[in-house]
């Protein structure tokens, strides 16, 4: 099933800088079969944007059902302002729970009486069918439904829904039977018991995590989990995947980042196989059978994964075949589709014919890359214009970068994690905030000087170990390194708290400090563009805080740097970026052949 979250927000909606990345919009989530059964679950203000999607998807006319948690403002004001109910050819089904205020449409219809708002319910141009529901199975299309009774001060219910060999579940609004559960702690019985039965082996759940422990207490009765219940629930249920929802509207992103963050530390550190993620505005899920209840999907099972757009095919004309197999590899690993074509024709051919996400090019040895995307805009006007053009080169070619026609020049070599994101990015039209650095213009000589020095693929040496322990115990960081940027590369001399002795360029903070020959302080990795989706921040070692010295020798030549890490966010004050100069002044004793290296920049 696919899953695509149009509004994340708890209580009221709160749209602003602060709630960019997670979402300003209240409960709303679409799901899909893939026989193309539509379900929408909840109704809050992101239900606005999905029904102006949904209209630009079918205006002629489309059936969906909507399924109702509890009639809470947060999870029905944007029913009044779902497109498809305006639009004749429109068929859809609403179901919901029932109770003393009277049946779901006469409680619907309450918030669109003459004194809240201008059109009443009646008005809908669509066929609109209403179901009262209470805890049960049924059917809609090929998607089995199950309902369960949640805690919650409204009559509320859970949604499991099952289509495709998977399982999601959606809880919102609900508190934890038994209060000392917000806490995370202690053993789950009676109806909390009952609670993690329906749930059980799910392989996404969609769970209510307004609060944390610490503020549940003062919270108690308002029928809302803490993050802690529903770790604690799934992880009783064998749940494989979590997704928390219903952020609190006083939670900004960086609030949401640090509660997730500590989550996952206590997750690894006890070992458990449950993956936990904060549910964002925009994203998409693709959620398939997962072998095994709560099997770490990152271990080979069908777990949750992003999925991707559809449409048209990326378009690929390369004259390297080496590049050709690279390309194709990392747009099948994102589950893009794609087309090679083999000459210029054929690529014309190909985008009249159907279009393409994304244009993928590289200047054949005697082409002119720019006079071929003349030649696709003057042929195929406007519809070219609109569509991303990524053009790869050669480290030789950096000087056409400019060129007004290209969205993004690729210049190799590329890493394929890093192209990956890259062409991730373009097709979802959204920002990716991972950037490489480009080489210093010296690069050349740099690498020359780099390799007669010797250093690279050589055995560990106590004299730089030696250093790099004391960084890392002057500054209480976990990790402190001794890097050397190769040519695709970068390769640590010295090694204090990281398994591993190399990584590749692109993902290297190193390579931007060596890029600029000074300094480079990143105090919180997740507000930095340059660096918040790389790999080495969104997973181990997790870095929140680097900070890295260059080692650059007396003839200017840059090798690297001394450069510290730690997974949490911090800053270094002016007697620490002394301390770190010293420090690295030490690394250059050890690797210049000069007495004493020349002073450089204190940035």
């Amino acid at each position: 099933m696919l899953v695509r979250f149009w509004g994340t927000r708890g209580s009221i909606a709160k749209p602003g800088p602060d709630t960019f990345r997670f979402g300003g919009n209240t409960s709303c989530v679409e799901v899909r079969s893939d026989a193309g059964t539509l379900l929408v679950i909840d109704c809050g203000t992101g239900a606005h944007d999905l029904g102006q999607a949904l209209m630009q998807e079918r205006p002629d006319g489309m059936e969906g059902s909507l399924l109702i948690s509890h009639t809470h403002w947060d999870h029905i004001q944007g029913f009044p302002f779902f497109a498809p109910f305006f639009a004749p050819g429109h068929s859809w089904d609403v179901y919901g729970p029932s109770g003393l205020s009277g049946s779901l449409r006469s409680v619907l219809s309450g918030q669109m009486q003459h004194a809240y708002f201008p059109v009443t319910l009646d008005q809908f141009a669509a066929t609109i069918r209403y179901h009262d529901l209470s805890e049960g199975t049924f059917r809609l299309g090929d998607v089995t439904v199950t309902t369960h009774h949640l805690n919650h001060p409204a009559l509320t219910l859970a949604y499991r829904l099952q289509a495709d060999g998977a399982t999601v579940v959606y809880c919102c609004d609900h508190e934890p039977h038994t209060a000392e559960l917000a806490s995370g702690l202690g053993p789950v019985s009676g109806q909390d018991l009952h609670y993690a039965e329906f749930i059980e082996g799910a392989d996404l759940v969609i769970h209510d995590a307004q609060y944390t422990a610490l503020e549940f207490p003062a919270k108690l009765g308002w029928g809302h989990s803490s993050v802690e219940y529903a770790v604690r629930i799934c992880e009783q249920a064998g749940v494989a995947r979590l997704a928390l929802t219903h952020h609190d509207p006083l939670r900004n992103d960086a609030a949401i980042d640090l509660i997730l963050a500590r989550v996952r530390a206590d997750l690894a550190d006890r070992g458990s196989p449950l993956e936990v993620m904060a549910a964002s505005e925009g994203l998409v899920l693709r959620t398939s059978p997962t072998p095994g209840a709560g099997a770490n999907p990152e271990a080979g099972g069908g777990a949750s994964q992003v999925e991707t757009p559809s449409g048209p095919p990326a378009l690929v004309w390369v004259a390297d075949r080496d590049l050709e197999a690279a390309l194709t590899t990392a747009l099948r690993l994102e589950d893009l589709p794609c087309r090679v074509a083999r000459t210029e024709a054929e690529l014309m051919q190909a985008f009249e014919r159907q279009g393409a996400s994304l244009l993928l090019l590289e200047p054949a040895p005697a082409a002119e890359g720019p006079g071929l995307l003349r030649r696709l805009r003057e042929s195929l006007g406007s519809a070219v214009a609109d569509t991303p053009i990524l053009m790869l080169a050669a480290e030789e070619d950096l000087g056409r970068r400019d060129d007004p026609l290209v969205n993004e020049w690729l210049v190799r070599p590329i890493s394929e994690s890093f192209l990956r994101a890259r062409l991730r990015a373009w097709s979802l039209g959204s920002p990716c905030r991972w950037q490489r650095a480009r080489p210093p213009g010296d690069e050349r000589r740099r690498l020359r000087r780099l390799g007669e020095l010797g250093l690279l693929d050589t055995e560990r040496e106590e004299r730089f170990d030696r250093l790099t322990r004391i960084a890392a115990a002057a500054f209480d960081v976990p990790i402190a390194l001794i890097s050397l940027i190769d040519a695709e590369r970068q390769w640590f001399k010295s090694c204090h708290g990281l398994a591993t002795g190399q990584t590749s360029r692109d993902l290297a903070f190193c390579a931007h400090a060596v890029a600029q020959k000074s300094d480079l302080l990143v105090a919180d990795t997740w507000l930095d563009d340059r660096f918040a989706d790389n790999p080495l921040v969104l997973r181990e070692p997790r870095i929140r805080f680097y900070a890295g010295s260059p080692l650059i020798l007396d003839d200017g030549t840059c090798l690297g740097t001394l450069c510290l890490i730690d997974t949490r966010p911090r800053q270094l004050s002016s007697t620490e970026l002394a301390l770190l100069h010293d420090l690295r002044d030490l690394v250059l004793l050890e690797i210049s052949p000069t007495p004493w290296p020349v002073a450089v920049p204190r940035s």
